[in-house]
């Protein structure tokens, strides 16, 4: 029973990894030949669907850490997803003004090279049982470079939003109403920006570590 379910947790985990990777793999497609063809200002439009279906995939791998399926512990990939979730939806898909912005490109490019590593490594773990030394390598150090860019951009992103938030009063719950709630979308993006302050350096020290155990361990074997 223990075997026959461990191959169905392999078969559904590769099969997951590869799907999402081809979603990213046709991100950076169009965002290359879109900035080829016709410059930064129409980058977005042109990965949208992709995009916002690759990144929302994410959310499954919550699900996997809940129910035991991986062992990425969920607080580290609870931020991560979600922070990247209020970017394309709370931000690019909400507020189509900043679509045109060049961070948009840094954003993408970023997400998408970090992705593409990313899945491709699990989807061969998973389905093979291993990986290449260069493939490990490549998912252990490209966030040295791609973590700060991505990260910068969604930074970047969100604060030349917040005039947009605020004319539009988008997603903004105002009293009285019968919730005697209210909820002001621009306050909930300033305080994202803050929270970007403590916790992106923990994630890259929580990554150097992940690389430094990652790599030694494969030095070993």
């Amino acid at each position: 029973m223990a075997s026959a379910f461990t191959v169905l947790r392999r078969l559904y985990l590769s099969v997951y990894n590869w799907i999402v990777f081809i979603g990213w793999f046709q991100v950076l497609f169009l965002a290359l030949k879109t900035l080829k063809e016709s410059g930064h200002e129409q980058l977005y439009n042109a990965v949208e669907k992709p995009l916002l279906l690759a990144q929302s995939a994410a959310v499954l791998e919550i699900l996997h850490g809940l129910i035991g399926l991986v062992r990425s512990p969920v607080s580290s990939t609870l931020p991560q997803i979600g922070s990247r979730l209020y970017l394309t939806w709370g931000i690019l898909w909400s507020f189509p003004e900043i679509r045109t912005h060049v961070l948009v490109t840094s954003l993408v490019i970023s997400w998408a090279i970090t992705e593409i590593i990313r899945y491709s490594f699990f989807g061969m773990k998973e389905a093979f049982g291993f990986a290449p030394s260069w493939h490990l390598w490549l998912r252990y150090s490209t966030f040295l470079v791609l973590y700060p860019t991505g990260i910068s951009s969604e930074v970047g992103l969100i604060y030349f939003t917040l005039p947009y938030i605020k004319a539009s009063e988008k997603y903004c719950i105002r009293m009285p109403n019968k919730w005697n709630f209210s909820f002001d979308y621009l306050y909930a993006a300033i305080l994202a920006l803050g929270i970007y302050v403590p916790g992106s350096p923990h994630m890259y020290r929580y990554m150097l570590g992940q690389r430094k155990r990652a790599l030694s361990k494969s030095k070993k074997e």
